[in-house]
């Protein structure tokens, strides 16, 4: 018989990619402004829970590529600049 807490299972981190289509979705239904109130505070909240999720995600891709940068042998953390970024 496994162990359990009592506490809710861990529930799988959703892809990048999946979080930001929801948040785009949450932000929609926002937009429209036709939400009971209640539901508007949930959207919020939902919003910004997948908001911190996607901004932790792209921490930790920024960390990954900052590693794999390397110079003269030794690691040294660059900001990751797309090419097309430069222009101003």
């Amino acid at each position: 018989m496994a162990e359990n807490d009592g506490g809710p299972a861990e529930k799988p981190v959703e892809s990048f990619e999946t979080c930001l289509e929801e948040l785009e979705q949450v932000v929609k239904q926002l937009e429209g402004g036709d939400l009971p109130l209640e539901r508007a505070l949930e959207l919020f909240e939902r919003g910004m829970g997948l908001s911190e999720t996607c901004r932790k995600q792209l921490e930790e891709a920024e960390t990954r590529v900052e590693m794999l940068i390397r110079k003269e042998g030794k690691i040294v953390p660059e900001p990751f600049r797309p090419a097309n970024s430069d222009k101003t």
